[in-house]
């Protein structure tokens, strides 16, 4: 899958402020490496270079497209093209962040433990992941697929609720690390338009079914989708939309 830079960040200060929220629950006072798991264009370097003026830092993502932006942004800071199922860092970092990214690759039971290998002793892995996927913004997405003609080709790509409960991770977790600290957020997020919330989900969870779809099928499947999902989540008195949007955080100190 491909990712649109643009479309991404339309919503890119609702977006942010989760990956602010996992920074400033991070406790280390002096991390020399930082590896920004799932970087995307950049966004969080300068947050990580405030805090942590001497800390190299480096930016692994699988988008090129997203990574071309990053480097057009800060052509002097390390940019690194992998998958995180198939990359193996040489050394482990004082810290491993990743905003927003982990709920699109499988097998967590495999994946977290590994990803504590890429962390120093003493140093902490720092993740935020949606948790939203049955709300209607993301059922409406199964509800449309299986009403039209494109049912045979899509449903098959509908996945399984990739981000697990808490108690979950915290079970994964809790024998491999010094100490865990997770917890949920639900932010009520005011969106502008008309209609807005298929925007949003444009920018993520719809985008690989949309890139699927020829016209004009993609267009009719993007707009019976606008019509499921309006009803859920009507304007407010002011026009605008309140968008909930749960998250989940994990703050592993290893």
């Amino acid at each position: 899958m491909t990712w649109d830079p643009a479309q991404y960040l339309t919503f890119g200060g609702h977006r942010i402020r989760p990956a602010i929220d996992l920074l400033s629950a991070v406790a280390i006072e002096a991390p020399r490496t930082i590896l920004d798991l799932g970087c995307g264009t950049g966004n969080m370097l300068d947050f990580f270079a405030a805090r942590w003026p001497e800390a190299r830092i480096v930016g692994l993502d699988s988008s090129n497209e997203m990574l071309a932006k990053a480097r057009q942004a800060h052509p002097d800071h390390e940019w690194i093209e992998g998958d995180v199922c198939e990359w193996k860092p040489d050394e482990p970092f004082d810290l491993v962040y990743s905003n927003a990214v982990l709920h699109w690759v499988p097998r967590h039971d495999i994946l977290f433990p590994d990803l504590l290998t890429w962390v120093k002793p003493g140093g902490c892995l720092a993740i935020q992941m949606p948790r939203n996927f049955a709300a209607p913004s993301h059922t409406t997405v199964y509800k449309t697929i299986r009403e039209g003609a494109w049912r045979d080709r899509l449903e098959p790509m509908i996945p399984d609720e990739p981000t697990k409960p808490p108690t979950f991770y915290y079970d994964l977790l809790t024998p491999l690390v010094r100490s865990l600290d997770l917890w949920e957020t639900e932010y009520q997020q005011i969106l502008e338009g008309k209609n807005p919330v298929p925007e949003y989900v444009k920018g993520s969870w719809l985008k690989p079914f949309l890139d699927a779809l020829e016209e004009p099928e993609k267009s009719n499947f993007e707009e019976a989708y606008k019509a499921n999902v309006l009803p859920h989540y009507p304007p407010q008195n002011d026009g605008k939309t309140l968008f909930p949007f749960r998250r989940l955080f994990i703050v592993a100190q290893v």
